[in-house]
């Protein structure tokens, strides 16, 4: 079986990977929106439609809110088996008027195609099922084993998958597991994540009069509901930027010097992130690098608020209730349960009199992530990826959080995770315009075909 040959049909076929792409990413398959239930429906009908054409046994399986698509091609015992994740939610467009096309019309612009979803993560997932139909159309089979398992709540802290897994844990034994959701380091430097931060996530809800008040005949001796909140969000920082819950860094697993040292040396310049984000400034910890805080620190950041009156010209109210939206991202050894239990706690206690407060944990929480870089899958992810992008890759910790990853260390005792991420930083996921390198996408698919062979 040559693996030449496959990269060489894997080149030939790039027009038809876009097509299928767009074809994806059309589908408007947003987790949070109830009115998009059917069209999560579609996205995972979809992506059991691409397997089943591989020959691979597939089924969707229904969960609490979305469903979830398992497939398996055939199992041989003398081979390894891959179990590959990838999630066909997406987050919502909002807002559109700073889209330059729709959302979910995909078009190209500048080898990049744009769409929601483009590289988080429908572009990254799809490189694996191209990478399979090539290696069957060439070959007839692939060197082994494979699994995939794909849902659709990824995007709302996968609140479904914990009770899945449980319920049939031998579904999913593998020798390694495969994700591919998050940006390279840089252009041009291909990346191999070796952390990932957890994460909590809250509503927080303050109510005071039981209606807005005129604040002429009532302000003076009324708790306003806004002003109380921004009390509370003012107090869950220090001005030197660290998080001021008691406690909330005491479990934090220090960086080693070795690691700092690579970070360092990893580090973009400065002004150019700057100037593409479009800030004067950074913030954050003291005594810590730009990239520690952005990959291995914990962080608390005010995702959302509202209250009161905020249409055109003046009225004078005072607000009946005011809330926000606050993520905490953790680092490796801090625990969500426990995260969670010091920010109530600490919250409630700088609470004004005069008002309620009640708090809501939006999604289950995501504890961090810390993988062995010297197993012999890591090392063949290496190789793969040289082979796809032409260079070897670097080691990165990530900032972001992939909830189901501490599922599959926790929940199914998975040690080997490979976190291959195809993307690159200024992809946009999450924000408008949200793209994804059309050349990233190929190089993704090529690596992906050259992973099957390094694992077999």
């Amino acid at each position: 079986m040559s693996l030449q040959k496959i990269l060489d049909e894997i080149d030939s076929r790039r027009q038809h990977h876009v097509e299928d792409l767009f074809e994806f990413l059309r589908i408007p398959s947003i987790s949070t929106y109830s009115q998009h239930t059917g069209d999560i429906r579609h996205a995972a009908d979809w992506v059991s439609s691409r397997l089943a054409r591989l020959g691979f046994r597939t089924r969707i399986h229904e969960t609490a809110r979305h469903p979830v698509v398992f497939a398996q091609g055939p199992q041989r015992p003398d081979r390894p088996t891959l179990l590959i994740y990838g999630h066909y939610d997406v987050q919502p467009p909002e807002p559109l008027a700073e889209w330059a096309t729709p959302p979910f019309s995909p078009s190209i612009r500048d080898g990049f195609v744009y769409a929601r979803g483009a590289t988080d993560d429908k572009g990254q997932f799809l490189t694996y099922i191209k990478a399979m139909e090539a290696i069957l159309d060439v070959s007839g089979e692939i060197p082994v084993n494979v699994k995939v398992l794909a849902e659709g709540e990824e995007e709302i802290g996968s609140p479904s998958l914990e009770a899945f897994l449980r319920q049939c844990p031998e579904l999913f034994k593998a020798d390694a597991v495969a994700i591919s959701d998050g940006s390279q380091c840089a252009l041009g430097i291909p990346t191999i994540t070796y952390s990932l931060r957890g994460l909590c996530y809250f509503q927080l809800d303050v109510q005071g009069p039981r209606m807005d008040l005129h604040s002429g005949i009532y302000g003076g001796i009324v708790v306003n509901p806004a002003q109380a909140l921004a009390e509370i969000l003012a107090k869950l920082k220090t001005p030197d930027g660290r998080v001021a819950i008691p406690g909330f860094y005491d479990d934090v697993l220090p960086l080693e010097k070795w690691e700092s040292d690579e970070l360092a040396a990893l580090s973009p310049d400065e002004d150019d992130v700057k100037g593409y984000l479009g800030v004067s400034e950074f913030t954050g910890e003291q005594g810590f690098s730009v990239m520690e805080r952005l990959t291995a620190r914990p962080t608390l950041d005010v995702n959302g608020i509202w209250g009161g009156f905020a249409g055109e010209g003046a009225k004078t109210v005072i607000p009946a209730k005011a809330g926000a939206k606050v993520s905490l991202r953790l680092a490796p050894r801090q625990e969500s349960a426990a995260i969670s239990r010091l920010f109530r706690e600490f919250v409630l206690s700088v609470t004004p009199p005069g008002v309620t407060l009640e708090i809501t944990e939006l999604q289950h929480g995501a504890d961090p992530v810390l993988v062995s870089r010297g197993s012999t899958s890591v090392q063949a992810a290496a190789r793969a990826i040289e082979t796809g992008f032409g260079r070897a890759p670097v080691f990165l910790r990530e900032g972001a959080s992939i909830p189901v990853v501490s599922l599959f260390k926790n929940v199914l005792g998975l040690e080997d995770i490979l976190l291959l991420p195809w993307g690159r930083p200024d992809d946009g996921a999450h924000s408008p315009d949200e793209r994804f390198s059309l050349e990233d996408f190929h190089r993704g698919i090529r690596s992906a075909a050259a992973l099957f062979f390094e694992l077999a």
